[in-house]
């Protein structure tokens, strides 16, 4: 079978042979063959004659999983992170800019930001506004709760089967302890995993929420943050 030899190749299969046969030094061979020394090293290291692969080693960290993909989608369209922050979950930056692409959201224009009326009040660290997303991932489906802090956008991501208010709980408890400093108030929309509906009050989720935060925002799915409509505060 005919081997093909690389487009910028010096050598040929044969004076690679002579290469590695040979007893000189490496720079008394390569003044003999006008070749660099680095190349003549190269070869008579080798066993082989045949050109190796080019390009990188580990195919496997150019491309993004299943998983991968559907989560900076979704962190990218319900978070609205940069790249910078999207890295911080994934760390494959080529391959996180080429889904980006496919997907057309590489890029956030001012119109598909979330609309604002009116600026945010000013806050402090501690602030975190809480979302979620349907995703699909290889086993079926699944829930991802985010929890974005308006300041610093430090993000922690939990998955779950369901939509429940016992996993939204969960994930409530899971906040303390993954954020690296105190959380003081936080920011959700009317649902099962909120407790700004009268029906919901009470339960596991109100209780969580008195025992570890100061204060709860919650708003409707079709306002913006600055359209708060039930705002419960604790001691």
């Amino acid at each position: 079978m005919a081997t093909r030899r690389h487009g910028s190749a010096r050598t040929t299969p044969r004076i690679r042979a002579e290469l590695q046969r040979a007893t000189g030094s490496h720079r008394s061979l390569a003044k003999l063959y006008g070749l660099n020394p680095k190349t003549v090293a190269k070869w008579r290291a080798r066993t082989s004659v045949l050109d190796e692969p080019m390009g990188p080693r580990d195919t496997a960290r150019q491309h993004l999983s299943q998983e991968q993909e559907h989560l900076a989608i979704a962190l990218r369209k319900q978070g609205h992170l940069s790249l910078d922050d999207l890295m911080g979950q994934i760390l494959e930056t080529a391959a996180l800019h080429r889904c980006l692409q496919r997907h057309g959201i590489s890029r956030q224009p001012a119109t598909q930001l979330p609309r604002r009326h009116g600026k945010f009040e000013e806050t402090t660290l501690g602030f975190v506004h809480i979302d979620s997303a349907e995703m699909k991932v290889s086993s079926g489906r699944q829930r991802m709760l985010v929890a974005i802090d308006r300041i610093t956008k430090f993000t922690h991501v939990a998955f779950f089967d369901r939509a429940t208010k016992a996993n939204a709980a969960q994930f409530l408890r899971q906040g303390p302890v993954a954020f690296p400093y105190r959380i003081h108030t936080v920011l959700t929309v009317n649902g099962m995993a909120s407790t700004g509906q009268e029906r919901f009050r009470g339960g596991v989720i109100d209780t969580c929420i008195v025992s570890h935060l100061r204060a709860h925002l919650c708003i409707d799915p079709v306002k913006t943050c600055s359209g708060v409509t039930v705002e419960r505060k604790t001691p």
